[in-house]
């Protein structure tokens, strides 16, 4: 059994918030690959991204926003294997921001 968290213990959506992030307009460094419908990587993205950055749209298909990704590489290890999306570094400056270790 799962025990809840305690009161004094920060939730990590409230750790998250202390990054910053520098948004480099025009240049997002993840991509994903046009697609009809979505793989079952792109499906998982949705659920184990920890930023949140992946979702459905209305048609379907998965979107990501890479605004707020902590460059993590979950992404990368499930998706581009396999080709549904391109992944690089933000270019120096831009990008996750981290704060407080």
């Amino acid at each position: 059994m799962v025990e809840p968290p305690k009161v004094d213990e920060p939730r990590v959506e409230d750790k998250l918030f202390y990054n910053r992030y520098l948004v480099d307009a025009g240049r997002p460094h993840v991509k994903i690959r046009a697609h009809v419908e979505p793989s079952p990587e792109l499906l998982a993205l949705i659920k184990i991204c920890p930023a949140r950055c992946y979702e459905l749209n209305a048609k379907g298909q998965v979107e990501v926003a890479p605004d707020g990704c902590m460059e993590c590489g979950t992404c990368r290890v499930i998706a581009e294997p396999t080709g549904d999306i391109e992944w690089g570094y933000p270019r120096g400056g831009y990008g996750v921001l981290f704060k407080f270790g």
